[in-house]
């Protein structure tokens, strides 16, 4: 952690928060879709019934909470490794496999014509895109 009157001081900090929202983003998420996986094959069943990937549901679910999950834990050790060694490495490929995670999720909703659904990505991968020049400095 740099000094409290260090120039540094307010990108550091901006580097742990965006560790720490993706950390609470993709863990809740990914532990979501493991505690309820039913509940949420059947509701992304019935939400690709009509979409070229109807056929890949529990295929495309299990990957993404994968991502989700790997993304969330990155991003938590990248917060523990700012506080501790001020390296942004760790956070940086957590912020990567997030984008990734919502490239998927995007994908998936615009095949599936919610349009709606896809449109409220769009903040959260620019948070990602924003996160990843910052963790990079």
């Amino acid at each position: 952690m740099p000094s409290l009157d260090s120039p540094q001081l307010a990108t550091w900090f901006v580097q742990l928060l965006c560790c720490l929202f993706f950390a609470i983003l993709f863990l809740q998420s990914g532990l979501d879709k493991v505690l309820d996986w039913k509940g949420n094959l059947g509701w992304l069943t019935q939400h690709f019934a009509k979409s070229p990937l109807k056929g890949m549901v529990p295929l495309m679910l299990g990957v993404l909470t994968l991502l989700e999950l790997a993304a969330g834990a990155l991003s938590a050790a990248g917060g523990v490794a700012l506080l501790t060694s001020g390296s942004a490495l760790i956070g940086w490929w957590g912020a990567a496999l997030a984008g990734l995670a919502l490239l998927a999720l995007f994908f998936g909703q615009r095949l599936a014509k919610d349009y709606a659904g896809a449109a409220g990505l769009v903040p959260y991968f620019l948070t990602v895109l924003a996160a990843l020049v910052l963790l990079r400095r």
